[in-house]
């Protein structure tokens, strides 16, 4: 089955005239039979989402320190500086008994605070309840290890007298 050529253009074969009369300045139509380039297929784009109400990009005009620009991440939540504080002081608590039981204290009261304003930190004074509590027990397991020990030193050699 064959089809016939598009009106305008001339027969291949010139069996027939072309009926339609070919304007010299007019446009030459471009040959339907030669091969058209072919791109590569494109991958499926996902739809657009739709737009429910007013745009969430500032108003013309605002101060630039008010504005996100385009790539970066929304600011992090300030620090709490008491969850920091925390986790030294149970940390350096190892090494000096007296400061372990008031990092874990701070801790607690630090995780509170977090909870209250959103900020960041939680990891931290999470840090310092557990050091400081770790290490507040382990101290007073030594102190009582100590009194015990004492006690049976001076049991075991007669006393005071």
């Amino acid at each position: 089955m064959t089809y016939p050529p598009p009106p305008g253009t001339p027969d291949p074969f010139g069996s027939q005239p072309d009926p339609t009369p070919q304007d010299p300045f007019a446009a030459q139509p471009s040959n339907p039979y030669a091969q058209q380039p072919v791109s590569p297929p494109q991958p499926p784009q996902p739809p657009a989402a739709p737009s429910y109400g007013p745009s969430s990009a500032p108003p013309y005009g605002a101060p630039y320190a008010q504005q996100q620009p385009y790539g970066y991440a929304p600011a992090a939540p300030p620090q709490n500086t008491m969850a920091l504080v925390s986790m030294i002081l149970s940390l350096v608590g190892i090494l000096v008994s007296v400061t372990a039981p008031v990092g874990a204290i701070l801790g607690h009261v630090a995780l509170k605070q977090i909870r209250q304003t959103g900020e960041s930190g939680e990891g931290m004074a999470k840090t310092g309840i557990i050091v400081g509590w770790i290490v507040t027990g382990l101290y007073g397991l030594c102190c009582i290890g100590y009194i015990i020990f004492v006690v049976a030193a001076i049991g075991s050699s007669g006393g005071f007298n």
